[in-house]
């Protein structure tokens, strides 16, 4: 890519839009060069003449300058927040970085992924390391602590506060119980 084009993408410039598209490699989004989400890093890009390509080339749309004139549906937008949260839930994701993954305002997606699920996308990520950690928790030798930092949540008692209020048990008892059911030939609690 050259310095034109890059500074194209780093000004906005819509004067370069129609001309070429550029996508980023690591959220597999592709944009028009006014788009007005943040600077991505220079390395990450890549450069389509048209939008056509750029979706052969399975980058997705951006939600916020719509490169490829339309609109991708509430209900599929929500799906891929759902794979990036059930995929990435060890990692630090906030609706900031969510909003940034995927080019649209921390207010819109948080309604509109609210709206189609009917929870926050934050409590759906609770949900899911819950979850995770109730696998982990039955099918692993790892302390309790291994596992709160595995399921992305580094603070031990609060991992415990969570997993109390949304099992009804400490994770320690929900191991304990549940092994023990195993062993008897039952089915986990809560199952």
């Amino acid at each position: 890519m050259n310095d034109e084009l890059w500074q194209a993408i780093v000004l906005n410039d819509a004067s370069y839009d129609g001309k070429f598209y550029y996508g980023v490699m690591t959220t597999g989004i592709f944009c028009r060069p006014s788009c007005k989400s943040r600077v991505p890093v220079r390395s990450n890009v890549r450069l389509f003449q048209n939008s056509a390509e750029a979706l052969s080339a399975s980058f997705r749309p951006c939600k916020r300058c719509k490169p490829d004139g339309g609109r991708l549906p509430n209900e599929e937008w929500v799906m891929q927040m759902i794979q990036v949260i059930e995929s990435r839930f060890a990692e630090p994701l906030t609706l900031g970085k969510l909003a940034e993954i995927f080019h649209g305002s921390p207010y819109h997606l948080q309604r509109t992924f609210k709206r189609i699920q009917g929870v926050s996308p934050a409590e759906y990520l609770l949900q899911t390391r819950i979850s995770k950690a109730r696998e982990l928790l039955l099918n692993t030798t790892l302390s309790v602590t291994e596992i709160a930092l595995a399921v992305g949540i580094p603070n031990t008692s609060h991992f415990s506060t969570q997993f109390l209020s949304r099992v009804g048990c400490s994770p320690s008892l929900y191991r304990k119980n549940n092994r023990d059911l195993l062993t008897n030939g039952g089915a986990p609690n809560g199952e």
